[in-house]
């Protein structure tokens, strides 16, 4: 399955800057993406990768602040 994520607000936290409307897409088999240790750390790493941004550090890694929707 293909998950597209997506930052639903502006934030600072622990000197990271969080923009609304970032993206990041990750392929995961679970449906429960940010329920476990693995989707989180591949969506933490296409964040890295793509936006530059360390969603782990700024405590972002939760459905309060991404959007998932799943594209297939």
């Amino acid at each position: 399955m293909l998950y597209k994520l997506t930052i639903k607000n502006n934030r600072h936290v622990n000197g990271i800057r969080l923009e609304k409307g970032m993206t990041a897409e990750v392929s995961f088999q679970s449906a429960s993406l940010l329920g476990n240790i693995q989707g989180q750390e591949l969506v933490r790493n296409a964040f890295l990768a793509k936006n530059g941004v360390d969603l782990k550090k700024a405590c972002a890694l939760d459905t309060l602040n991404l959007d998932v929707q799943k594209i297939n």
